[in-house]
């Protein structure tokens, strides 16, 4: 079954190859997407596959990256789209 999950972690997660890590581990599971830094510190990405594969991107989102500290991380599921292909990492928070 497919899913959607639209993320928003918080922490230290800018500056330790959160986005970077993100989007090998996202390629690595064939789900689509994205993922940015915002202006308040926070990551927010948006994960569109199988049901395992993104449960297992917010597994990820959880724990991070060696280095980052994740305080929260808040998952809002919605409908699949189908709209994404592939996945990048965003660098404007305006996109």
């Amino acid at each position: 079954m497919r899913v959607r999950a639209h993320v928003f972690i918080s922490g230290r997660v800018q500056g330790v190859f959160f986005r970077y890590e993100t989007k090998r581990l996202a390629m690595r599971r064939g789900v689509s997407g994205w993922v940015r830094n915002l202006p308040d510190g926070q990551v927010e990405a948006v994960f569109e596959g199988e049901k395992d594969d993104v449960e297992e991107m917010i597994r990820f989102c959880h724990r991070g990256p060696p280095g980052a500290v994740v305080r929260d991380v808040k998952i809002l599921w919605e409908k699949p789209i189908g709209e994404l292909q592939g996945f990048q990492i965003r660098y404007s928070w305006r996109t």
